[in-house]
């Protein structure tokens, strides 16, 4: 367990993926993903509702080279190289992803499926790669209680 109580999973690429958790959990991934020395990009969606919004962010939290495209193959690309940004392993925090998500499901939809294709291209080479977009609490069911 790392001080934040998080199990070392973070370092193990055949476990990373693309997760959804509560606004109120991107804290405590964070602080798991930095006591694992992960390299942590924040992408705040707050106010985000379209797909040219969505490439600017993604590309300033990137700090992606000059030159590079904002696009939708470009952003795979990136998200699927990232040798500007050496690191053990990458993690992507996305709060405030239900308003990209109810503002423009397609350009949601396409971001979903690019960063869950960079996972498996990083777990070939090994290098654990975790994209975790936060929804609204709300959004979560309670646990049902243990009998």
């Amino acid at each position: 367990m790392t001080d934040s109580g998080f199990d070392p999973i973070l370092l193990d690429p055949q476990q990373a993926g693309v997760f959804f958790v509560g606004n109120d959990d991107i804290a405590q991934v964070e602080h798991a993903a930095r006591d694992a020395e992960l390299l942590v990009r924040r992408i705040d969606l707050r106010g985000c509702t379209d797909k040219d919004a969505l490439l600017a962010r993604m590309a300033e939290a990137l700090a992606t080279p000059d030159g590079q495209g904002r696009n939708w193959d470009a952003l795979s690309d990136q998200l699927r190289d990232l040798s500007w940004l050496p690191a053990r392993g990458y993690v992507l925090l996305l709060p405030h992803a239900a308003e990209l998500r109810d503002a423009d499901e397609a350009s949601f939809d396409t971001l979903l499926d690019l960063l869950d294709e960079a996972t498996v291209g990083w777990q070939e080479s090994d290098v654990p790669f975790w994209a975790f977009l936060a929804l609204p609490d709300d959004e979560f069911p309670d646990e049902a209680p243990v009998h």
